[in-house]
């Protein structure tokens, strides 16, 4: 252990050394009794500098011993000031968020051997301007983490100038030979900066990653768009991580712990994840619940911790609020997440939460057509949703909404707005695919087919008042899409053939790694027979691709938006093993996919104009 000496600055710097870490602000930064109220602590903290300060001259009798008041009860007053037996950065380093003047840093530094509890583990950060670490810093700072917040630690570099490149690294405060490896990072545009000039003056590719299931493969997708793509950001839209174990001890990706349900299960589920580098929280989830708990007695009895829904959702936003480089928008509000990026002239980047934020029920496996109804008899799950509850039956009611009320208004002003502001380009990222798409089976009514008339909302907002290039990235589907945005089922004012009378189009990507909804290990040419029928049947749709997992990439410019699909060759061993399975063109004004679709040649999958 160490004893740090300070002299009559001590409070101003105790002050910030707390503060700097968001990680204990998780998940509430505006309602301390949920989360770590730092004033407080940081008022105990002096009574301890001056115990440990004064230990050798003066008599400790006069100062009180309290108990320490960290969310979990830690107790400093008879402890060392910091630790100083070394620690590990135990999952390297990340950083995202950017805004133009500023962008979250993180890592994870854990003490080596076994510290009191009650010990803080101080580390430093620096940011510079190049990859050397010479010269000043730009921001450099000192910040605590502890078992409370898992020993993660997230600051905001600030003082930063707009679209530049920047390199930081995390040191031990008692041992600043004990580095962390050298990260980079990056601001984005300020929101006046011309389109042109937006990335300093190079196309701006973003690389869209969705569904990594630990279990069924190793992530290779984000390996390849390191090494082998130029992306500039990368955006993940959902199921970063999976709730459920699997079984993935052939491949050597046996996941740790049970289904999730309390705080040390995602924090152990989070740090295994990221040892490869929706179900956030769980399965299927929306306002009032998962596929398999909510806030009544059957569905608290999912985990054999007890938790209910709602404990279950905190414990998995405060794990994912340490573990991630996010900021908190507004956790007064609903822990929300959606917000617009105003990227330059360039584009707006508006991201939603169509899982979370109060959305109507969904798709919970027992509530859905004639087999669920009888499923939920038969296992006795009716006490979870009203009986009358059939998903395929209220898809089409007016008043049925994916992302909630105010979300929906933000969302349709936010578009507006950034066509308003003369952005180029809007690009929507939100989790679940947008087009319509009869699966043979059925539709899927956990995606927005399961919401029409929400969906109707949206494209009437586009169409009424001629909103144009509108781009939206999907996930969750494990499988890829290419589509025009036009109204389901219109052939009237829209033609499929050329594409005239579309308001924009959708890219949904495959998964990182989770299997293919086409079937589980499915092959190329019998996925392709299912996606023949796919964009035959489906009047927007232009390729539909099952087989591969992967990620796709999106570069804008001032005249075109290019996605580029990367098709993982095998994901059962770590590899950059890949191929462009396809690319698509998207000019200014025109509101649909360049023709011919892909160049009229994929290498993977099937186009409309192969199926007709």
């Amino acid at each position: 252990m160490v004893f740090l000496a300070f002299a009559s600055g001590v409070a101003a710097s105790v002050t910030g050394i707390f503060d700097r870490n968001l990680a204990y602000s998780s998940p509430f930064l505006n309602q301390p009794q949920l989360s770590h109220d730092t004033a407080t602590l940081q008022a105990r903290h002096l009574e301890l500098v001056k115990r440990q300060w004064f230990s050798d001259t003066e008599s400790s009798k006069n100062f009180k011993d309290e108990h320490y008041p960290t969310f979990y009860g830690g107790d400093f007053s008879n402890s060392p000031y910091i630790y100083s037996g070394g620690v590990n950065f135990t999952h390297s380093v990340a950083s995202g968020d950017p805004f133009d003047d500023s962008v979250l840093l993180w890592t994870r530094a854990a003490p080596l051997g076994l510290p009191d509890q009650s010990v803080p583990v101080c580390i430093s950060f620096k940011i510079f301007d190049n990859p050397q670490l010479q010269g000043r810093p730009l921001d450099t700072g000192d910040a605590f983490t502890s078992y409370d917040v898992d020993f993660t630690l997230k600051v905001e570099a600030k003082n930063l100038q707009p679209d530049t490149s920047y390199w930081y690294q995390f040191t031990d405060c008692t041992n600043p030979e004990t580095a962390s490896p050298v990260g980079m990072t990056r601001t984005i545009s300020s929101p006046d900066t011309p389109a042109h000039l937006v990335n300093k003056g190079k196309p701006l590719t973003l690389a869209v990653f969705s569904c990594a299931r630990y279990q069924d493969g190793y992530f290779n997708a984000y390996g390849v768009a390191t090494h082998n793509t130029s992306a500039d950001i990368f955006v993940h839209l959902g199921d970063y991580i999976y709730e459920s174990l699997g079984d993935g001890a052939p491949i050597g990706r046996a996941t740790l712990g049970r289904e999730l349900a309390t705080l040390e299960d995602y924090r152990g589920r989070l740090s295994q994840y990221r040892t490869d580098d929706d179900h956030e929280v769980a399965d299927q989830a929306w306002k009032a619940g998962t596929a398999d708990s909510n806030d009544t007695t059957v569905g608290c009895s999912f985990s054999p911790s007890g938790a209910c829904f709602t404990d279950r959702k905190l414990a998995a936003v405060r794990a994912y609020h340490e573990w991630m480089p996010i900021r908190q928008i507004d956790p007064d509000d609903k822990l929300r997440v959606w917000r617009n990026f105003q990227i330059g002239k360039l584009l707006d980047l508006t991201m939603l939460d169509t899982r979370q934020y109060d959305r109507d029920i969904t798709d919970l496996y027992y509530n859905t057509g004639a087999f669920g109804l009888l499923s939920a008899v038969l296992i006795g799950m009716l006490t979870l949703a009203p009986q009358n509850v059939i998903i395929d039956s209220i898809a089409d009611q007016k008043d049925r909404s994916l992302m909630g009320a105010d979300q929906e208004t933000w969302f349709y002003n936010a578009l507006s707005a950034s066509q308003e502001r003369g952005a180029i380009w809007r690009v929507v990222g939100q989790q679940i695919v947008f087009t319509q798409i009869d699966l043979i089976t059925g539709f899927d009514v956990d995606a927005w087919d399961g919401y029409r008339a929400n969906r109707n909302r949206f494209l009437d907002h586009l169409y009424d008042n001629a909103i144009s290039n509108t781009i939206i990235l999907s996930g969750d589907s494990h499988a890829n899409w290419a589509s025009d945005l036009a109204r389901p089922n219109d052939t009237i004012t829209y033609d499929p053939l050329t594409g005239e009378g579309a308001i924009g189009v959708e890219f949904a990507g495959t998964a990182v790694s989770s299997t293919s909804t086409f079937g589980a290990g499915i092959l190329p040419d019998a996925a392709d027979k299912i996606s023949r029928n796919y964009v035959r049947d489906n009047v927007d749709l232009q390729w539909s691709e099952g087989s591969y997992r992967g990620f796709f990439t999106l570069t804008l410019n001032t005249s075109t938006a290019v996605a580029t699909y990367y098709a993982m060759r095998n994901v059962s061993y770590a590899n950059l093993d890949a191929f462009a399975s396809a690319t698509f063109v998207v000019h200014t004004g025109t509101n649909k996919l360049s023709r011919p679709v892909a160049g009229g040649s994929v290498g993977a999958g099937v186009l409309k104009t192969q199926a007709l």
